[in-house]
């Protein structure tokens, strides 16, 4: 089994294409997903973020309150990074322990949607194909301003507190065009998955594997016969 790895940048479709890429029947593990669980209350990582950060960034729930978290650490380097340490451990630990499970199931890759993928993530270095969801500044804008009710200044403020879309690109061994309709974004991520399950990566890890269990299964049978 081999990993892919989905990032794209803010309001450029990502989740969109993630969404394809499951009713394709693609296994997904989605680090936006796994990060609200992480944070359930009384779990390790919320008792970090209530040390950290305060009760006063709890609703009546007692859960995160998400919305005040981000304003909080938004521009704020040194609270963004303590916001990080508390619950990327945790998320991080998620994902591996869902790979290995569908690595046990068979599967010939698995999809992690992983936003910040190219922004130092530790998973980077696992992962055998990065494909970045991309679509041009105008439209981007576009779609956030309408997504998120922002003014144009507020947008361009996200948008530029994320590594850039271009530079993503440039870093991307498949990249989904999605400035347009949803039709030709569709056709890409089908011609992208007719090239993951060309591929031979998977056989990589699970020949070997098969290898090392077979060896093993021969010493189990001799020492049974000698030793028995």
């Amino acid at each position: 089994m081999f990993l892919v790895g989905l990032t794209g940048g803010i309001a450029s479709g990502k989740s969109t294409v993630s969404t394809m890429l499951a009713k394709f029947g693609c296994p997904i593990i989605d680090a936006d997903v796994i990060a609200r669980q992480v944070v359930e209350p009384n779990t390790p990582a919320w008792r970090l973020i209530v040390k950290h950060f305060g009760r006063e960034f709890l609703l009546a729930d007692r859960t995160i309150d998400r919305p005040k978290l981000a304003a909080c650490i938004f521009g704020d380097e040194k609270k963004r990074k303590l916001l990080n340490s508390c619950t990327h451990p945790f998320i991080q630990k998620e994902m591996m322990w869902q790979v290995f499970v569908n690595f046990i199931k068979g599967h010939q890759f698995v999809i992690l949607d992983i936003p910040l993928l190219l922004e130092g993530s530790k998973l980077l270095k696992y992962i055998h194909r990065v494909v970045v969801v991309y679509c041009n500044g105008t439209t981007q804008i576009q779609r956030l301003m309408q997504r998120n009710n922002l003014s144009e200044e507020d947008a361009l403020k996200r948008i530029k507190s994320q590594m850039n879309l271009e530079e993503k690109k440039q870093m991307a061994d498949f990249v989904i065009e999605n400035s347009y309709g949803l039709e030709e974004t569709k056709q890409q991520v089908e011609r992208l998955l007719c090239n993951l399950r060309h591929s031979k990566a998977h056989l990589l890890v699970r020949v070997p594997l098969i290898m090392i269990l077979i060896f093993i299964s021969l010493i189990s049978i001799i020492f049974i016969y000698y030793y028995a």
